[in-house]
């Protein structure tokens, strides 16, 4: 099945928890159906579809977060869909192995856990342009993590202390999603 066809397939199933999401997945249907290669990084118009990743612990009280390079908060890890990435999933899988250095990692929960849009600035020859991010659930057995490309460090966080961190709105409401599913 083509990416784009999967993807589609995935965000349908997908029931947003709130209008915030809803807005998100509405947008994402728009870039799926829009001209061009929405997976490509060179989309910029509005932008492209990135995928990332939702760590919990094997007792699911703590979160997998790293300190991104270029933005200097806790997210979660993930990034661009490379041309070689069969699909969404493996996109984040991929990204989850280069930033973390955890392999193989089991979903969570069938499909998407979770969408997000936000702006990235212009930088170098990049205009500004959005992040149509589609995000999964993994669970990990193992606390071993490494910081890796696009990361500073990365840290295993309790749950109930996100919010005490330079993340943002996002990271917390997948902590409050991860709290309501009792996963």
């Amino acid at each position: 099945m083509q990416r784009r066809e999967h993807l589609r397939q995935l965000l349908r199933e997908l029931r947003p928890t709130d209008a915030v999401e809803a807005q998100h997945l509405a947008r994402m249907h728009v870039l799926l159906g829009s001209n061009g290669d929405p997976f490509s990084r060179e989309h910029y118009l509005p932008g492209h579809f990135t995928a990332s990743a939702f760590i919990v612990s094997a007792d699911r009280s703590a979160m997998l977060l790293i300190l991104h390079g270029k933005l200097g908060r806790w997210l979660q890890p993930g990034g661009h869909i490379d041309a070689g990435d069969t699909n969404i999933v493996g996109a984040a899988r991929r990204e989850v192995a280069e930033e973390v250095g955890l392999h193989d990692l089991p979903l969570l929960l069938p499909g998407i856990f979770d969408v997000d849009v936000h702006t990235i600035p212009a930088r170098g020859s990049s205009p500004a342009h959005e992040h149509f991010d589609v995000r999964f659930a993994f669970a990990a057995d193992a606390q071993l993590a490494r910081a890796g490309s696009d990361a500073r460090d990365a840290r295993w966080v309790k749950l109930a202390q996100v919010e005490q961190i330079e993340s943002d709105a996002s990271v917390m409401r997948a902590v409050h999603k991860l709290r309501a599913e009792q996963i």
